[in-house]
């Protein structure tokens, strides 16, 4: 099989543990692209906070399946190939539980990220310290989340719960499970919210319509249990080293870690 597209997760997959792209990963995706393969992101992320952490740009990524899928995204053209949003009563729902469980939440549009400021400035109570930079640098700061997503009706693509144990974290997803949603559990113990049918590999799907380029072309690489339904979609599932063990099993090769240039690697053995 030729493969002809490549599919990379953010967090603990393209970007090492300082949340960063290694200089060898980064000169081997250019002569990827340049070798004609199409690459894009498939992350929970969307465009202000997957360029943030690229500095700015996205080089030789010019494709996205972003906020879990709910974004297929042309870097490149700066626009939505396709989006799908979540009905602002379920999005207050999950505000709502999450309030009751003294989390933090993160709102996801396609063009902003919308937190709370004392949440931001104490991310380290909830497990994400390691992102307090990022949305200090990036989001809009309201205090009324729900009052925010009644006057932005239609454009909330995904919500965040950060919780402060995985306790808390299963209760606010027993609590929610019935509602029209995708739910996964991310990083230690978030909680993450998207509509009904989205996933990553839905918008990797829309991409390769776009592109013209069928699912068994692609090869995707991630790390954590949300990357699975891409993982299984694709005609070559990659999980980095520092994977969790069921995304190892469902695996078709193993790489080395995030910290290691596992996606070197990767294209070296599959392209």
């Amino acid at each position: 099989m030729a493969y002809r597209m490549l599919a990379l997760d953010m967090d603990g997959t393209l970007l090492n543990s300082e949340k960063a792209v290694s200089p060898a990963t980064w000169e081997a995706l250019i002569a990827l692209e340049e070798a004609g393969v199409r690459l894009a992101l498939c992350t929970g992320r969307n465009p202000v906070e997957a360029l943030y952490s690229l500095k700015g740009s996205c080089g030789p990524i010019h494709y996205g399946s972003l906020i879990s899928g709910a974004l297929a995204y042309d870097f490149t053209e700066k626009r939505a190939i396709a989006k799908h949003t979540i009905d602002p009563d379920i999005a207050c729902q999950i505000i709502q539980a999450a309030d009751d469980e003294q989390a933090m939440t993160d709102i996801l549009a396609t063009d902003a990220c919308i937190c709370r400021k004392w949440e931001c400035d104490h991310m380290d109570l909830f497990h994400m310290g390691v992102y307090q930079e990022m949305y200090e640098s990036i989001c809009t700061f309201e205090d009324d989340l729900e009052g925010y997503v009644r006057s932005h009706p239609y454009s909330i693509a995904k919500v965040n719960a950060y919780h402060r144990t995985p306790e808390s974290r299963s209760r606010t997803r027993a609590r929610i499970e019935k509602l029209p949603l995708e739910l996964a559990d991310a990083e230690a113990t978030s909680l993450e919210c998207s509509g009904q049918g989205i996933s990553k590999a839905k918008g990797l799907s829309a991409l390769c319509s776009y592109l013209g380029i069928t699912m068994d072309e692609v090869v995707a690489i991630g790390d954590a249990p949300n990357d699975l339904v891409a993982l299984e979609a694709v005609g070559c599932a990659v999980a980095m080293g520092n994977a969790f063990p069921v995304v190892k099993e469902h695996a078709d090769l193993v790489v080395a870690d995030n910290d290691h240039d596992g996606i070197v690697e990767a294209i070296g053995k599959l392209f």
